[in-house]
């Protein structure tokens, strides 16, 4: 299979399985326990249908909006994701390229493997930090006034990690960042020689964004699991949620956020946005998808804050289904993490440029000229 194969995600995602090591292949594909929400994200967008009007005049559209105060050129952000460069050597850089080349949103991760200072000069697009509440204080302010110094036009909380899910497929393999070479695993990464000789001989492995404070960040090997229920704060409340938005000053975002009760608290609280995510399926097995949630949290807060539909998304036309229900716009990394790990920055571009076209021709198909002419009344539920 070759990247001109690829006319969807699912088809990366087979091109990323052939090509990686098993254990990070898993690290991608995998969720917690049985893997039911994962799949639910997904599947949620097959329960209503879009409706279309004819005779438009749809010779020209306008794809764009407004996230967070910036414009967008589409409704849909590339949602921040860790150890890029384990997936592929060019990692972060890659997306970066990419979301700047297509006007998008783009988020890092507090683990990224390139750091706050580079990714913030590459581009005049819109950057989101995904960070992270640690333990340690000193940490937590480091990485505020880094993102302050690099100009970053905002920060995401993520508040639905203070503990790991069980990712059981992690368990079997005993994925670490950065990998380390077991018994099992050995002969997968060995039957892989392109990416172990790119991971070998390219840039060492380093998490730019912790290395200034915790070990983790030196390269020595930990499971995310262990990352997660050691380094992080489970104390992590409403106060201190506010404290934080307050200490950056800038447009913020609570990343997790699924109840509607949440969503109200947070919309009374001020805060700019929220991503209703589960996290790809990666913490609470059983928990409802995204997208499930959309209508109900749009109903209880109304406009008073902008809602980013985070998870599951496969097509074009779940961005636009996402919107009609009532999102701002919508995320996701699995939709561009399958083509970075099959095929670096090509990949990324071919992958962001796929769901650019079907988001233009599903609005043409429509009747759609406008972001803002995706209501509700263009979907119809099961």
């Amino acid at each position: 299979m070759r990247l001109s194969d690829c006319h969807n995600v699912d088809d990366f995602r087979l091109l990323a399985k052939q090509r990686l090591p098993w254990p990070v292949f898993d690290y991608i594909d995998g969720a917690a326990d049985d893997e039911l929400t994962k799949a639910r994200n997904t599947a949620a967008y097959a329960d209503c249908d879009l409706v279309p009007d004819v005779l438009a005049g749809v010779g020209a559209i306008d794809t764009s909006c407004t996230i967070l105060g910036r414009k967008s050129a589409l409704p849909l952000m590339l949602s921040p994701t860790a150890l890029q460069r384990v997936f592929h050597w060019q990692g972060e850089r890659a997306v970066a390229r990419v979301a700047q080349r297509h006007g998008l949103w783009f988020g890092i991760s507090s683990l990224a493997t390139v750091s706050i200072e580079e990714i913030g000069a590459m581009g005049d697009n819109p950057k989101l930090f995904q960070f992270y509440y640690h333990k340690d204080r000193g940490l937590n302010r480091s990485m505020i006034e880094r993102c302050q110094a690099a100009k970053f036009d905002a920060i995401a909380l993520t508040v639905d990690t203070i503990v790991s899910g069980k990712r059981e497929r992690c368990a079997r393999s005993g994925f670490t960042s950065p990998p380390k070479f077991t018994v099992s695993s050995a002969l997968s990464y060995a039957l892989k020689p392109r990416w172990a000789l790119d991971y070998v001989f390219r840039e060492k492995f380093a998490l730019p964004n912790l290395d200034t404070h915790v070990r983790e960040g030196t390269g020595e090997p930990v499971s995310i699991a262990g990352y997660f229920n050691t380094m992080l704060d489970t104390h992590m409340d409403w106060n201190m949620a506010e404290q934080l938005r307050d200490d950056w000053g800038g447009k913020f975002a609570l990343k997790g956020v699924m109840s509607v009760a949440d969503a109200r608290r947070a919309a009374d609280m001020g805060i700019n946005a929220i991503m209703v995510s589960n996290r790809g399926g990666r913490q609470l097995d059983g928990s409802r998808a995204p997208f499930d949630q959309i209508r109900e949290i749009r109903d209880a807060v109304g406009d008073r804050i902008e809602i980013i539909c985070d998870g599951g998304v496969r097509r074009g036309t779940h961005a636009l289904k996402s919107v009609c229900a009532g999102a701002t716009a919508a995320s996701g990394g699995r939709l561009y993490l399958y083509a970075l790990a099959a095929a670096g920055e090509a990949g990324v571009e071919r992958a962001v440029t796929i769901l650019k076209d079907e988001i233009e021709r599903g609005m043409k198909l429509m009747g759609v000229r406008s972001v803002a002419e995706l209501t509700p009344d263009r979907l119809r539920w099961r």
